[in-house]
């Protein structure tokens, strides 16, 4: 048979008498017509697609023209449209650089994915536009959410890019009518002015004033750096200084000329001799593997990467067998730590695991915080208490810690993390805080009440007629204005009441979900609660910008303009956090 088995077996050669095929005729299948066959099957598809048009589909493989080619291969121009934008959402959600449109690569995995060899990648140009595009239509989302609530806290840090320039990025925490926590980011904006407090605060307020909150922000939580305490001391928000700094500084202060340093001086070593050798971290690799351990680098602790003294610790605990053996054969000059070095920095990494965990606890954003933190202090203070099996170094790092660590819990806004703790129906009971405490607590409650209850109190000032006087026995009997105001602390005290009857809910439940189920039995304390509790303990949030997929998105980003570093990473945080619904993209794609 021709090419394609005479167009897909439609037609057969004709039979002779004696059996042998006839090459010069064919007959069709369908009709049992006979043609003449002269090697060429363009009569035969002309005859099928004439008589059996339904038929014609399913032919065999043949030569396209032009046109046909043009309609078949190339995309359509919706498609096409749907591709830029997507590119777009790619290139903002993944922090990556613009320029990516000019890489061949991925020209042709696009090619080969729609079938189209003639597909060209879109214009730089193309992309920032519509990237503009895709940003104004996001932010006017984010800004709608802004305008649905009465409170909004910030929380900023400044960045310092590889190319040595200084960005600051802004994001807004609030719960909103539903009570779900809400955060997002507003700005990361590039700063030419040295970070001066003066300087600090007026970024702080254009970005208020350009999203129009000034009036709803009621805290900035920043980190404890001077000239950003100092700033917030010139703004009209409440601070609310990072507890992660605060605790981190105070694990540095513990650690400084303690009984641990040695020790530690000596991790740093041969975490250096493995990460700075090819050859003795595959030896290393070679003796986890012959441990039956997890084949993982080892860590060196950074001061200001949180968390890595205890990475640091851990690592070199779990591959201490395998450490041991490899420097004893090198005879190297760094040696492996003695047993009572590794039983030293075994209490060292009981102590730092507490820290760990309260650090992660209080650094999320999606899930209430600010209540959290006097609860997790006064957990870590009765972890360090002194014990009488302690030894004197532990006993001396435990004092330098709680006397630091409170020192620096009472310099923080106490006022607002106790109403904070005592609006949570998991905390309410305040056993985190002296009996003392908790009645000014209650009480500072309780004029936060008066005074919203004040604030929606109608103006006295009216256009109406003057009322007639009243006789003198009239007012003897109305009573006078203090008696309402009696009736008003009454009432106050019986909310009041009815909340703290309340049974505690257990740690693991939403304080959220609690005061959405609640919120009508409690309408004067839910307002103030969703102030409260949406202000988030830390800056961790605000950092992740700076860090949304590693150094290695941080050295992509430096080679964007800053205003396209605004636009992406802002993006990226409202595509990748959730803030913005598959339905919020469906008029751009």
């Amino acid at each position: 048979m021709d090419e394609g088995g005479l167009l897909g077996g439609k037609f057969l050669f004709k039979k002779l008498p004696d059996g042998l095929l006839d090459k010069t005729r064919v007959r069709c299948t369908i009709c049992k017509a006979e043609f003449k066959y002269h090697r060429s099957s363009s009569s035969l598809a002309y005859h099928l697609r004439a008589k059996h048009p339904t038929e014609s589909t399913s032919t065999g493989p043949r030569q396209s023209t032009l046109q046909e080619y043009g309609a078949c291969g190339r995309i359509t121009k919706n498609v096409r449209e749907k591709v830029t934008n997507s590119l777009v959402v790619w290139i903002a959600k993944n922090c990556r650089p613009v320029s990516i449109v000019e890489d061949d690569g991925l020209r042709e995995v696009i090619r080969a994915a729609s079938g189209d060899e003639c597909y060209n990648l879109p214009s730089r140009g193309t992309i920032v536009s519509r990237l503009h595009t895709l940003y104004g239509d996001q932010r006017a989302q984010q800004s709608s959410k802004l305008v649905q609530v009465r409170n909004v806290a910030l929380t900023g840090d400044h960045w310092t890019s590889v190319n040595n320039d200084n960005y600051l990025g802004v994001m807004a925490h609030f719960i909103d009518n539903d009570w779900t926590m809400q955060s997002f980011a507003l700005t990361v904006s590039k700063t030419e002015e040295r970070h001066y407090a003066e300087a600090c605060a007026d970024h702080f307020l254009n970005v208020a004033n350009e999203w129009k909150i000034k009036d709803k922000v009621t805290t900035l939580g920043t980190d404890s750096a001077r000239n950003m305490v100092a700033a917030a001391r010139l703004l009209p928000f409440e601070h609310m200084p990072c507890m992660a700094h605060i605790l981190q500084r105070t694990v540095t202060v513990s650690l400084n000329d303690s009984a641990f340093e040695r020790a530690l001086a000596k991790c740093r070593k041969i975490v250096g001799h493995f990460k700075h050798s090819p050859a003795n971290a595959q030896e290393l690799k070679a003796q986890q593997a012959a441990h039956g351990h997890q084949t993982e680098p080892l860590v060196q602790d950074v001061p200001t990467r949180w968390n890595s003294t205890l990475e640091m610790i851990k690592r070199i605990q779990r591959n201490k067998f395998g450490l041991t053996t490899i420097l004893t054969q090198q005879n190297s000059k760094v040696t492996m730590l003695t047993d009572q070095e590794l039983d030293r920095l075994q209490k060292l990494e009981e102590l730092l695991e507490p820290c760990r965990y309260v650090t992660e606890l209080l650094g999320g954003e999606r899930y209430v915080s600010c209540s959290m933190v006097l609860p997790a202090l006064c957990h870590l203070f009765r972890i360090m208490e002194p014990s009488d099996d302690d030894p004197v170094y532990v006993l001396r790092f435990k004092k330098i810690f709680t006397t630091d660590l409170a020192q620096r819990r009472d310099s923080s806004n106490l006022t607002w993390l106790k109403i904070a703790t005592a609006l949570d129906p998991r905390f309410k009971d305040l056993k985190c805080l002296s009996k003392d405490e908790r009645r000014e607590v209650w009480a500072s409650v309780h004029d936060l009440v008066m005074s919203e209850t004040d604030a929606h109190q109608p103006s006295a000032q009216t256009t109406e007629e003057p009322s007639p006087k009243k006789s003198k026995m009239s007012i003897c009997l109305l009573g006078s204005p203090d008696s309402d105001k009696e009736e008003e602390e009454d009432a106050i005290d019986c909310c009041l009441n009815l909340y703290k009857a309340e049974p505690k809910i257990d740690i693991g439940e939403c304080p959220l979900q609690w005061w959405l189920k609640r919120e009508g039995a409690h309408a004067r304390l839910a307002p103030i609660a969703r102030k409260y509790l949406s202000t988030p303990a830390t800056t961790v949030p605000c950092e992740r910008l700076f860090s949304l997929s590693g150094h290695i998105i941080q050295k992509k980003r430096a080679s964007l303009s800053s205003d396209n570093v605004n636009r992406i990473v802002c993006l990226s945080n409202w595509l990748s956090l959730g803030s913005v619904t598959v339905d919020g993209l469906k008029g751009f794609l």
